[in-house]
């Protein structure tokens, strides 16, 4: 199933949503959206493909009412989720949904761009769980790329489960938080041995927490 989510933001009106497949949004505030699933999905084989846009001077919180579970197909384990936010100068994005989780057999691949106008606000947080209870051996993958104007901000690209190149005996992670702030202007810092803040050369800041579990 092909899932399409259009979702834009005008300064003076409510957003505006158009939402085709398993997927789609309700306005639950003046510049609030929940995702809300109508469908099954991804499933794999499942494709989602979702834009969020907010134009100058608009506000946008985008939230969902549950979890994202990515199951495997008849055919194929593997699913995929493009996700595309641009942002005008004056305007403000925070995009904090529920993290998704990979059960045991799927295989998620997500790509994710942002656009990014000068003067432009940014806090994209992801989270991602290997496994439901008693699994872990699903796989996500997920590269993410930001632009401010024609400027590089930033480049990521991560893997997480059983089939993760990075993926050992000892470690071993199954859960995954990401934190892309802009503009910010905090320092470096880490927090224990799996979380670190880290300061983007272009400004703004990128947050990476890895560990066995999801903080609740």
């Amino acid at each position: 199933m092909r899932t399409e989510v259009r979702i834009e933001a005008v300064a003076g009106s409510l957003p505006r949503i158009h939402a085709v497949g398993g997927l789609s949004a309700r306005r639950t505030g003046i510049d609030t959206v929940h995702f809300i699933g109508t469908a099954a999905t991804p499933l794999g084989g499942d494709e989602l493909d979702i834009v969020i846009t907010v134009g100058p001077g608009a506000r946008l919180n985008v939230r969902s009412v549950a979890a994202t579970i990515a199951l495997p197909g008849r055919g194929t384990p593997k699913s995929f989720a493009h996700w595309h936010f641009e942002v005008a100068a004056g305007g403000e994005l925070d995009f904090d949904p529920e993290p998704t989780v990979v059960a045991g057999g799927a295989e998620h691949e997500t790509l994710t761009t942002v656009q990014l106008a000068e003067g432009a606000k940014l806090r994209l947080r992801e989270r991602i769980q290997i496994g439901r209870t008693g699994e872990d051996h699903g796989f996500w993958s997920g590269e993410l790329t930001a632009d401010i104007g024609d400027t590089p901000l930033l480049r990521h690209c991560l893997e997480l489960g059983g089939e993760a190149i990075t993926d050992d005996a000892l470690t071993a992670p199954r859960a995954l938080e990401s934190i892309l702030t802009y503009p910010d202007d905090r320092p470096a810092a880490t927090q224990g041995m799996d979380a670190a803040l880290l300061p983007l050369a272009a400004g703004g800041t990128l947050f990476t927490r890895t560990a066995s579990l999801l903080r609740v």
